[in-house]
């Protein structure tokens, strides 16, 4: 399968181990900036591969059958779209867009076009995330009561002078939109999707170079009478803590924890089994917070193409993501709890919300 790449950043390393692990033909990469494509081929020792700067000209030359796009977040959904039209499968980072009025057009679109898009929450694909599902389905948590995620990292100032447009309102987002989301889609996706209300608070102590916010906690209603909680934040000292997922339910409790949900801490659940005993204790190793799911991510992608059903981390489940970050931010904007679905929202309507 012809495979492209568009963005060669910090999360590119991801996309291309994930291709070289699934045997992807990886035919082409683009990013604006040469050396960063130099860089990133060089590290895999790759040769022979077409560079652009221009991805519509990459599209058109290249003709692949499947992208991942990894650029700044502000430009997502416009190269989604730009591929959708094309007839091109698409992997887009995380968040799927900034705005739901462009979710929404990336769903509407590729349905229409018959083009598998997937959203890049690879967590989902964590040994310990798929664990804690699996006991979700077969309903061994009885009724739930609640869950949160706490996501308690690190981030200074080397790492967004890095790249300018990071925790820019246009671009980026705070650390809801770039580092928790991930916590978030797993939250609402474990807690049964359907959110009725969120309230949100954020606020910006530590980054005051950002336009965004640096800390955010919510509360989410859902319609099944859960409750879940947020936290997000990248005002941790001295470095990253953990990324930690809890769910409770009538007849089980299980924490996933580690840096990344990529442990379980806790599992306890009323009618013991010896795959339970296992699991007690599971750790995932990983080299880095963004997890060992990208592989899984690519493979299921693949699959979809080839058997032409949806992907597992689909496009609404991207804007389903997406959604809760926008309410938070709504929500601590407005000072009031928000209602859900969202009909209208973006990142840019809360520029100049720190000054």
């Amino acid at each position: 399968m012809k495979y492209a790449l568009i963005g060669c950043g910090r999360i590119a390393v991801n996309h291309i181990k994930a291709a070289l692990n699934n045997k992807l033909e990886i035919a082409a990469v683009c990013d604006v900036l040469p050396e960063k494509m130099t860089a990133l081929l060089g590290k895999y020792e790759l040769t022979g591969i077409a560079q652009y700067t221009d991805y519509k000209e990459m599209l058109d030359a290249v003709q692949p059958e499947l992208v991942s796009i990894a650029t700044e977040s502000g430009i997502h959904a416009e190269i989604a779209l730009a591929c959708i039209d094309r007839g091109i499968h698409v992997i887009i980072e995380k968040p799927m867009a900034m705005s739901i009025s462009d979710a929404n057009e990336i769903i509407r679109r590729s349905e229409e076009k018959g083009v598998k898009v997937s959203a890049c929450h690879q967590n989902r694909f964590n040994v310990a995330v798929q664990q804690m599902r699996t006991a979700l389905e077969k309903g061994r948590f009885g009724q739930l009561s609640h869950g949160s995620i706490h996501v308690r990292w690190n981030r200074n100032q080397d790492y967004y002078d890095q790249a300018p447009w990071r925790g820019t309102w246009a671009q980026d987002g705070g650390c809801l939109m770039n580092q928790c989301i991930h916590g978030i889609d797993l939250l609402r996706w474990m807690l049964g999707d359907e959110v009725e209300e969120v309230y949100g608070v954020t606020n910006q102590v530590f980054h005051d170079y950002l336009q965004a916010e640096d800390i955010g906690m919510a509360v989410l209603k859902f319609k099944n009478g859960a409750v879940g909680t947020v936290e997000g934040t990248t005002n941790v000292y001295p470095k990253n803590l953990e990324e930690t997922l809890y769910l409770f339910g009538q007849t089980g409790t299980v924490k996933l924890g580690g840096t990344s949900t990529n442990n379980i801490d806790v599992w306890d659940f009323a009618d013991e089994t010896a795959t339970d005993l296992e699991n007690k204790g599971l750790q995932e190793a990983t080299s880095n917070v963004y997890g060992n799911g990208h592989t899984s991510l690519f493979a299921d992608v693949m699959d979809a193409i080839k058997t032409d059903r949806k992907p597992y981390v689909d496009a609404v489940a991207g804007r389903n993501a997406l959604e809760i970050v926008l309410a938070i931010y709504k929500s601590a904007a407005e000072g009031k709890p928000v209602k859900l679905p969202l009909e209208t929202c973006a990142s840019t309507d809360f520029i100049g919300r720190f000054g």
